[in-house]
């Protein structure tokens, strides 16, 4: 039981590895934080330096969602604590302890999950949704939120999965919360567009 809680500890502490902010840092010399939308995940990243700069930002979210779950399966043998993991990774991306509890949206951890969980379908419903969103609006937030709504659905009536039901909800729960900035621009229509580059003050 103690080296279970240890490991759920150690999952959050994963997912709050601030790569989004090092990154940056390392790349721009500032702290994204202060620029764009103000949260460090790859969107933010892409508006501010280009794929160049948000493609490693994006891989190292969707990693730290996806090791956790991977070490509870094969270390424990445990379902359970797989969610666990998968949940507290992406509690982390969001608000990681190290950066004063200001992180990314936990979607590409939330991607990283799924894909190591093995439920392809909900992952691939919810990258329909994302992809299909932006198409149609250009707006990524839109996209995240949607598709973080449609895994819980998926997995109720598709997979028949109460334990990946209630986990997708939690997950599109805490996903809500990070986005209620751009829930209130998109409700009065200022919200940011996929595509629009911003500046930070620096080449």
């Amino acid at each position: 039981m103690k080296m279970k809680i240890a490991f759920a500890i150690f999952s959050y502490l994963l997912g709050a590895v601030p790569s989004g902010y090092l990154l940056f840092r390392l790349h721009a010399r500032r702290d994204i934080r202060r620029f764009g939308s103000g949260n460090t995940g790859a969107t933010n990243v892409l508006r501010l330096k280009g794929w160049k700069a948000a493609l490693p930002v994006a891989l190292a979210d969707i990693l730290k969602g996806a090791l956790p779950p991977f070490l509870a399966l094969r270390l424990f043998q445990d379902h359970r604590l797989a969610l666990i993991a998968a949940l507290l990774a992406v509690v982390g991306n969001c608000f990681p302890v190290y950066i004063k509890f200001r992180g990314g949206k936990g979607v590409a951890s939330t991607v990283g999950a799924l894909l190591v969980l093995g439920w392809w379908q909900p992952a691939a419903i919810a990258l329909a949704v994302f992809v299909g969103t932006i198409g149609a609006t250009r707006f990524v937030s839109l996209g995240s939120l949607l598709a973080a709504l449609s895994i819980p659905f998926t997995a109720f009536f598709q997979k028949r999965d109460p334990g990946l039901a209630v986990w997708g909800f939690a997950v599109f729960v805490l996903i809500a919360l990070r986005h209620h900035a751009n829930i209130g621009r998109l409700l009065d229509g200022q919200e940011r567009k996929f595509g629009r580059r911003e500046e930070t003050g620096s080449s």
